[in-house]
């Protein structure tokens, strides 16, 4: 079933309390129906507020990359499906997947984390890796799929070829989304909405631009209008 333009957007509630994190989800209204929480909110109460989300009718996407041995894995899939999220990241290591997989219950999805967006071929050499991000990640997308995955986080820039490895039924959550002309801040692998959509992204997460706008319902909405028009074409 095609998945509605507002609802393939995830604005990254990457705020430092939950008061502040309340406030912007009543700014956006119903602009927005997905929101991601990863670690800034989450140490700072996010994980119970991932609740009261889910229960007032918004889909969670909790940003936690799970990664450790697979037990522990497992016990922490369990707690975040209690949760309600729709969406939680693990690193895209064997053992880390195959574990949360197995544990997940309920409606709770796993997405594998390819290769962080602030990486580039420097970083990847200077941790170790003898390889290149569109391999390493490649590699990775495989591995998940092979497992039984259900998506990926990936950078825009390596969605189209991911996409072939992962087929059609595998979602493909896209960060390091940046309207034209806006700042790349610490993200290195970078596109607009309508590049990232037409590569075969199926979800955009989307923070800064949005919740340091002036406007973030006004923003919101101008990148859901982009996705759509990007759909329709």
């Amino acid at each position: 079933m095609p998945i509605a333009p507002r609802d393939r957007l995830i604005v990254a509630l990457d705020l430092s309390s939950v008061e502040a994190a309340q406030a912007m989800v009543a700014r956006l209204g119903d602009a927005a129906t997905f929101y991601k929480i990863g670690y800034q909110l989450a140490f700072a109460g996010g994980l119970a507020y991932a609740r009261t989300l889910s229960d007032s009718g918004k889909r969670v996407f909790l940003d936690l990359k799970l990664h450790d041995i697979g037990n522990t894995v497992a016990q922490g899939v369990k707690s975040v499906a209690r949760l309600g999220a729709t969406f939680l990241t693990v690193h895209a290591y064997p053992q880390t997947m195959r574990a949360a997989v197995q544990a997940r219950e309920g409606g709770l999805r796993i997405l594998a984390v390819t290769v962080l967006t602030s990486y580039d071929n420097g970083d990847l050499k200077a941790a170790g890796y003898a390889t290149t991000l569109r391999e390493l990640a490649a590699k990775r997308a495989a591995q998940a799929r092979d497992i039984g995955v259900d998506g990926l986080v990936c950078s825009p820039e390596e969605a189209a070829s991911l996409r072939s490895i992962a087929g059609p039924t595998m979602a493909l959550v896209t960060p390091g989304i940046r309207l034209s002309g806006s700042d790349a801040g610490d993200q290195k692998r970078v596109m607009t909405p309508s590049a990232a959509i037409a590569a075969g992204a199926d979800y955009l997460v989307v923070g800064r631009p949005i919740v340091a706008a002036a406007d973030p319902r006004a923003a919101a909405q101008a990148i859901v209008a982009e996705i759509a028009q990007q759909a329709r074409t």
